[in-house]
């Protein structure tokens, strides 16, 4: 079985949660989708694509169980700054605001999009330079 490419496979993850996010009712008025059960499927959605593309340039799989952040932010930190601050920045967008709280503005959901890319684009950077 071919492997897949982590990057194009984060890319698609990104995609699945823009059809998801689409879904959602939205007020244009109030900038605010109505429902946030779509908004905590598209961040969660949004974050396993990052974690995806992160696994791919980061070293975190080793040990026992499952990477928590805290590992995610040390080896970032160590690899390289700007991804650092990227997934810090995206986490808690993309994670915390909208795949736990269903933060539901519009400026939040764009914004979470907008890490997404960042961290998978820094990702692809980061895996040429390898």
């Amino acid at each position: 079985m071919e492997k897949k490419n982590p990057i194009e496979e984060a890319r698609r993850y990104v995609a699945n949660a823009e059809e998801t996010i689409q879904k959602a009712d939205y007020d244009p008025e109030l900038k605010i989708y109505m429902d946030n059960k779509y908004v905590k499927t598209a961040g969660n959605i949004l974050w396993n694509g990052c974690l995806v593309a992160l696994d791919a340039v980061l070293d975190v799989r080793k040990g026992k169980g499952r990477p928590s952040i805290e590992k995610y932010k040390e080896a970032a930190g160590q690899r390289d700054r700007k991804l650092l601050a990227a997934i810090l920045a995206g986490y808690n967008i993309m994670h915390l605001s909208m795949g736990y709280d269903g933060a539901r503005s519009k400026r939040s959901c764009d914004e979470g999009f907008e890490w997404a890319n960042t961290i998978i684009d820094r990702c692809a950077r980061l895996r040429v330079e390898n």
